[in-house]
C-alpha cells in the first residue's frame, strides 16, 4: 500500500510538472516597445494601439507588444541606442534619432533635396534595402517605415523665398546639416534647444527657425511665432526598429507574424494618417489666429537652387558612408522622377 501510495504521489507531481510546462510554453513572447510619441497622437492611437493587435492575432496569440508611450522609458535619443544594444527589444523613432545609429540615414532629411513629397516618399521607399543593410551592421533590423511630419519655417512674418531669411538669426537644431543650410541661405544660425526655442523668440535671440506642425502648435512656439511658411524644407520619415538579436531568436513562425503585421499597414496608408493630423493642427492654428502661407511652386523651386551647391557639404560633414549613400539616394530619386 505505501508503495502505491508513494506512486500516486509521484504521478500527482509528474502531472502538475507537466501542465506546468504546458502553461510555460503557452506564455506569450513579450516585445517591449518604445516611442516618444504621447498617447493622444495618432502615433500610439490608432497607429500602435492597431500594431498590438495585429501581432497578437498573426502571431495567433505567441507575440505580444508591451507599449511604453511617451518616453517612459527615455528619450528617443537614448532608447534607440539601448535597442541596439538590446537593453528594450523594439520602438518607432525619428528618422534623426537612428541617425544617431547610423549616420547616412541624416541624409533623407537632407533640406530641399525632394521637389515635394512624393517624390520623397517613392525615394525613401526605394531606399529600404540600403536602409535595412546599414542597420543590420548596427545590430539592428530594420522592421518598417513611419511618419514623423514636414519641416516649414516659422517665425513672425511670411519666409517666401530664401532672400526673406538673409541676415536673420535662426534657431539651429544641434547637428551641422542645419547650421549649413542656414548659413548657405545667408542667415546667422545659434544652436538652440526645442525646449528653449519659444523664450528665444520672446528675448530677440532668433527670428526664424524650421519646425514641424506637430511640434510648433502643441510647444506653444505658434504663440511667439504665429507665421508658418509651407516650404516643406523636409519631410522626416519614421522607422520602426527592433534589436536584430531579439528577432533572430525568434521562431520561423514568430518572425513570420511580426513581418505579416507590419506589412498589413503600408508605410502610405501611416504617411497619410499623420499628414492628415498635420492638416488638422494647421487647421487649428489658423481658427486660433495663426497665419500660414505658402510659397508657389515657382517660389519653392528658388529655396532648392539654393540649397543645391551646399548638398555636397553636408553629405561629408555627415561622415560615415555618406557619399555612397548620397549616390543611391540620387539613383532612387532619378528613378521616381521617371515614373512621375
Amino acid at each position: 500500500m505505501m508503495h502505491l501510495k508513494g506512486a500516486t504521489v509521484a504521478v500527482a507531481a509528474l502531472s502538475l510538472m507537466l501542465t506546468a510546462g504546458a502553461v510555460a510554453q503557452d506564455k506569450a513572447t513579450e516585445l517591449r516597445y518604445t516611442t516618444g510619441a504621447p498617447e493622444k497622437t495618432p502615433w500610439v492611437t490608432p497607429q500602435l494601439r492597431r500594431f498590438e493587435k495585429d501581432v497578437a492575432e498573426e502571431s495567433g496569440g505567441k507575440l505580444k507588444i508591451s507599449s511604453f508611450v511617451n518616453a517612459q522609458l527615455g528619450n528617443e535619443q537614448d532608447t534607440v541606442q539601448q535597442v541596439a544594444r538590446g537593453r528594450i527589444d523594439m520602438g518607432g523613432f525619428s528618422n534623426g534619432a537612428v541617425a544617431l545609429i547610423a549616420p547616412e540615414l541624416a541624409l533623407l532629411g537632407l533640406p530641399f533635396f525632394f521637389k515635394n513629397l512624393a517624390e520623397q516618399d517613392c525615394t525613401v521607399d526605394a531606399m529600404t534595402k540600403p536602409v535595412s543593410d546599414l542597420l543590420s551592421k548596427k545590430g539592428i533590423k530594420f522592421l518598417g517605415w513611419t511618419e514623423v511630419g514636414t519641416g516649414d519655417i516659422v517665425g513672425k512674418k511670411p519666409y517666401l523665398v530664401p532672400a526673406d531669411v538673409k541676415g536673420l538669426k535662426a534657431a539651429s537644431a544641434s547637428n551641422k546639416v542645419s547650421a549649413a543650410m542656414w548659413a548657405t541661405l545667408g542667415a546667422n544660425p545659434t544652436p538652440i534647444g526645442i525646449t528653449e526655442i519659444a523664450s528665444a523668440f520672446q528675448t530677440g535671440l532668433t527670428d526664424v527657425n524650421a519646425t514641424v506642425i506637430t511640434f510648433y502648435l502643441p510647444s506653444g512656439l505658434a504663440k511667439v511665432a504665429p507665421v508658418l511658411s509651407r516650404v516643406e524644407l523636409a519631410d522626416a520619415p519614421g522607422i520602426i526598429l527592433i534589436n536584430k538579436a531579439v528577432y533572430d531568436k525568434l521562431p520561423a513562425a514568430e518572425k513570420a507574424a511580426l513581418d505579416k503585421a507590419v506589412a498589413r499597414r503600408s508605410a502610405d496608408q501611416l504617411r497619410k494618417e499623420i499628414r492628415g493630423f498635420e492638416a488638422t493642427l494647421r487647421d487649428m492654428h489658423v481658427k486660433a489666429g495663426g497665419t500660414i502661407v505658402t510659397p508657389t511652386p515657382e517660389q519653392r523651386e528658388l529655396w532648392r537652387k539654393a540649397l543645391q551647391p551646399a548638398w555636397p557639404k553636408m553629405v561629408q560633414e555627415v561622415g560615415g558612408d555618406a557619399a555612397n549613400f548620397y549616390k543611391q539616394m540620387e539613383s532612387a530619386r532619378a528613378a521616381c522622377e521617371k515614373k512621375a
